[in-house]
């Protein structure tokens, strides 16, 4: 079997640097599943996506190496790809290998020739010989090869245009030889990156494995580190005590150095750039209490609507500006099933879960009916709100929908998406949220609107919602800016004074 074959020669390395170096090289139970399932029969890419700090560039490199000594191909002249964003990321690899190779024997070392000049290789002379190369992203140097065994290192950082040639010019050579593609890396920031898609819409001979944590989960959850880091509690990379204290620093720092933590060592899909995120994860869940916290239901509701189309959730948000208390429910058309959407959105059986947990229910069969939806909506508060909130945009569904549900007498707040009261609605729920004015039991609805809401920002600084990732699913954090912002204006509008003297 290739992939004993492999364990086994993996296991004669002696480790080259860290710690433990000079020790024999033991696998984890993650790397020897990544291991396996990489060289099952029929598979012709592998992606692995883990936190920074688990040698995976380390295990990849003493793959290139038992591949380019024989291990388990025999064909002559084999060849491997060390591929990266640029030279010097493909140069750790190089020296992981380079490393490996100093710990053999001193008869097995002699078979290498290792050359650091202007190209980065190591060949090696015996068993029909096996070459190691190192390339950057630029698709012209690999044009015309036909490589036996590629590695794609920290494919998510890659040029997109670039790297996507050479990602191609990668596959197509090693059809040639019926070689095999390794692609590493920590997520990707968002769903569009090419990393992202071979995560989450893998083509058939694809292995992949993905260490990563469910979305909205403080960033010093250690259950959660711990998935994104299963090296932690193996010895390899960083400590358990290590990852909560930096997550610890990094949600005081806040910010981009958060940010950065939870995409790089939590390995979430969490964009780098802070100044386009709506909120952070863990500005939302500072605004999150336990059930028996929650403020009554007391003094005007405003409702924010975000009604859906065709396919997509329409979401409401119930908001109580005198006591701060905010609710939030979804909907989705009955067909296809919360199961199959939630495949298809790439969130599994998330979907499922909020529907347990009594934050999303369905209506309809292929679209939701305006009219009844919104007086289920109604029902469920308890009394008409004092005004609803919704996309002026949409104004002929929405009268068409408060008509049916009897909410006429209603009056009705029409905002836009768009710069303008997007901008100032925007800028309302933030400043609510900060000053502790926003309070909600933990709802994974709006953990996931949160984590998938951005917004752009246009040259003068206004900022309009938008989603992170194109499966991304915002509309009860829409709802959730609607209400509050409508909310923050009914309490600071000054009360009427006296009567109105209307002329006959």
């Amino acid at each position: 079997m290739t992939a004993a074959l492999f364990l086994d020669f993996l296991e004669t390395l002696t480790v080259p640097e860290g710690p433990k170096a000079g020790e024999r090289l033991r696998l984890a139970e993650f790397q020897a599943r990544f291991v396996i399932g990489a060289m099952q029969p029929g598979v012709m890419v592998a992606c692995l996506s883990i936190g920074r700090g688990n040698a995976k560039t380390a295990l990849s490199s003493g793959i290139a190496l038992g591949h380019a000594m024989g291990v388990a191909d025999e064909q002559p002249k084999r060849e491997v790809i060390l591929a990266a964003r640029n030279r010097d990321q493909a140069k750790t690899a190089f020296n992981f290998v380079h490393g490996f190779v100093t710990g053999l024997p001193e008869g097995e070392q002699e078979a290498f020739t290792i050359r650091r000049g202007s190209k980065l290789e190591i060949e090696y002379g015996a068993r029909g010989g096996g070459l190691i190369r190192v390339i950057a992203a630029d698709g012209k140097s690999i044009l015309g090869g036909a490589p036996t065994l590629a590695i794609l290192d920290e494919r998510a950082a890659w040029e997109k245009d670039k790297g996507d040639a050479l990602e191609n010019a990668i596959l197509s050579g090693l059809g040639k030889r019926d070689g095999r593609a390794l692609i590493i890396s920590t997520s990707a920031p968002d769903d569009t990156n090419t990393f992202s898609r071979w995560m989450d819409e893998p083509p058939p001979g694809t292995y992949v494995q993905e260490h990563r944590p469910p979305p909205g989960l403080p960033a010093d959850d250690l259950e959660s580190l711990l998935i994104a880091n299963p090296g932690a509690t193996e010895g390899i990379g960083a400590s358990p005590e290590w990852l909560v204290g930096q997550a610890q620093r990094a949600i005081a720092r806040g910010g981009s150095a958060l940010s950065s933590f939870r995409n790089l060592n939590r390995n979430e899909r969490v964009s780098t750039d802070d100044r386009s995120l709506l909120l952070t994860v863990d500005e939302w869940l500072a605004a999150e209490v336990a059930p028996d916290e929650l403020p009554e239901r007391e003094g005007p509701c405003v409702l924010g609507v975000d009604l859906g189309g065709s396919r997509s959730m329409s979401a409401a948000a119930f908001y109580w500006p005198e006591t701060g208390r905010l609710e939030a429910v979804g909907t989705f058309p009955g067909q296809p099933g919360l199961g199959d959407r939630g495949a298809a959105d790439a969130v599994g059986q998330r979907y499922v879960e909020m529907h347990d947990r009594g934050e999303l229910f369905t209506m309809g069969d292929a679209t939701v009916p305006p009219g009844p939806w919104l007086a289920e909506i109604v029902r469920r508060m308890g009394a008409p709100p004092v005004s609803i909130v919704g996309d002026r945009f949409r104004h002929a569904e929405f009268q068409e929908a408060m008509r049916a549900a009897g909410l006429e007498r209603v009056p009705f707040v029409w905002r836009g998406f768009g710069w303008r009261d997007g901008a100032e609605d925007i800028e309302r729920f933030r400043r609510a949220v900060f000053d502790g004015e926003v309070k909600t039991s933990p709802s994974l609805l709006l953990r996931s609107a949160f984590a998938d809401a951005v917004t752009l920002v246009d040259p003068a600084g206004n900022h309009k919602l938008a989603k992170a990732r194109s499966l991304g699913r915002i509309d009860a954090a829409a709802a959730a800016v609607l209400a509050v912002a409508e909310g923050a204006r009914l309490t600071n509008r000054a009360p009427q004074r006296g009567g109105r003297v209307m002329w006959a």
